[in-house]
C-alpha cells in the first residue's frame, strides 16, 4: 500500500514537472510580439530611407542600409530563438511537419546549437555596429583613433574590445562543443 502511494506521488510529480514547460509558451509568445516591434520598426526606418534616397550621400545610404541589415539579422534571431527554443523545451511543432516552406533546421537545432546560433548573430550584430561607426568617423575625415584625446575614441577602444569579446566567446563555445561532440 506504502509502494503505491510513493508511486502514485512520484508519478504526480512528474506528470507536474512535464507539464510545467508549457509554462514558457507565453514567453515565445511575447517573443513573436518583439518581432512585430521590430517589424514597425523596420518599416518605419525603410519608410524614411526611401525618400532620402535621391539626396543622401552614399555614405548616410550605407549606414541606413546598415540599420535595415541589423534589424533583420535581429529579427532572423528572435525567429530562431521562438522556433527552436519551442521545439527544443515546449513541444515538436506537428502542424507544419510537412510544409513545404519549414525551414530545414527546424527540429534539427539542439541547445547548443541554438546558443552558438546566438552568440554568432551577435557578433555579426556588433560587427555591423562597428562598421557603421567606422563609416562615421572615415567620413568625418581627419580624426584619427586610438591618441587618447576623446570620449569618442574611448567609447570606440571599448566597443572594438567588446566586439573581440564577443567573437572569443563564440569562437570558444565552439570549440568546446566541437572537443564535446567529437567524443560521441
Amino acid at each position: 500500500m506504502l509502494k503505491k502511494i510513493a508511486d502514485f506521488i512520484e508519478n504526480l510529480v512528474e506528470v507536474v514537472l512535464f507539464g510545467s514547460r508549457w509554462l514558457l509558451a507565453p514567453f515565445y509568445i511575447g517573443l513573436v510580439g518583439a518581432l512585430l516591434i521590430l517589424l514597425v520598426k523596420f518599416v518605419k526606418k525603410l519608410f524614411y530611407v526611401v525618400p532620402t534616397i535621391a539626396d543622401a550621400s552614399s555614405t548616410e545610404l550605407i549606414l541606413s542600409i546598415l540599420s535595415l541589415i541589423d534589424i533583420v539579422l535581429v529579427a532572423n534571431l528572435l525567429l530562431i530563438i521562438i522556433l527552436s527554443g519551442y521545439e527544443n523545451f515546449v513541444s515538436k511543432i506537428d502542424a507544419i511537419k510537412d510544409h513545404v516552406d519549414r525551414p530545414e533546421w527546424m527540429g534539427k537545432v539542439d541547445y547548443a546549437g541554438l546558443k552558438l546560433k546566438v552568440i554568432s548573430s551577435i557578433v555579426a550584430i556588433s560587427s555591423i555596429e562597428l562598421l557603421k561607426i567606422f563609416i562615421h568617423i572615415s567620413e568625418e575625415g581627419n580624426k584619427s583613433l586610438f591618441t587618447g584625446n576623446s570620449l569618442w575614441e574611448i567609447e570606440v577602444f571599448w566597443l572594438i574590445i567588446l566586439h573581440l569579446t564577443f567573437v572569443a566567446s563564440g569562437l570558444i563555445f565552439a570549440l568546446t562543443e566541437k572537443a564535446m561532440h567529437s567524443n560521441h
